[in-house]
C-alpha cells in the first residue's frame, strides 16, 4: 500500500488531463498506490480530483480525499458536497496565511509519490515539488521538458 498526493500551478491546461490519467492508472497498477490526497485549490487540484473519481468507480480498492487548508463556511457548505474531504488535525490554529502551507505539509508527510504540473521554479507549487525531491519521494512532473 502506497501514497500519493499532488501539487501543481493554479493554472494548467486541459490538456494534461489524459496524462494525468495515464500516471495515476500506473500508480495504482504497478506501485500499489491505493491512497491519494488532494488539495482544493485552483486547476490542477481540480482535474485531479476530477480523475481520482473517475479513477475510483473503477478501481474499487482506492480512495481519495480532498485535504482542506481550512473550515468551510456556511456559503461553502451551501455549494460543495464536502463528504470526501479532511481537515487535518492542527490546522485549526494556523493562521490564514499559512494553512495552505500546513495543509501541503502534512500532505506531503504522507505522501510516498507525489504527482506534479510544475512549469517554473517560483511558486508554492514548485517549492512543495522540490521539497518532496529532498525528502526523497518520487516526483512524477506532468509537464514536459521541465525537471526538477
Amino acid at each position: 500500500m502506497a501514497v500519493c498526493t499532488f501539487f501543481g500551478h493554479r493554472d494548467c491546461p486541459e490538456t494534461i488531463r489524459p496524462r494525468l490519467r495515464a500516471v495515476v492508472v500506473e500508480l495504482i497498477e504497478q506501485h500499489g498506490v491505493d491512497r491519494f490526497y488532494a488539495g482544493q485549490q485552483g486547476a490542477f487540484d481540480a482535474m485531479a480530483r476530477s480523475v481520482l473519481r473517475e479513477l475510483a468507480k473503477v478501481y474499487h480498492h482506492i480512495s481519495y480525499t480532498v485535504v482542506l487548508e481550512r473550515l468551510p463556511g456556511p456559503r461553502e457548505k451551501a455549494v460543495w458536497d464536502f463528504s470526501d474531504s479532511i481537515f487535518p488535525e492542527g490546522l485549526e490554529t494556523v493562521p490564514p496565511r499559512f494553512a495552505i502551507s500546513k495543509s501541503n505539509d502534512w500532505m506531503l508527510k504522507q505522501a510516498d509519490f507525489v504527482v506534479t504540473y510544475i512549469t517554473h521554479n517560483w511558486g508554492g507549487a514548485a517549492q512543495y515539488a522540490e521539497k518532496a525531491h529532498r525528502q526523497g519521494k518520487r516526483v512524477l512532473n506532468l509537464a514536459e521538458n521541465c525537471k526538477f
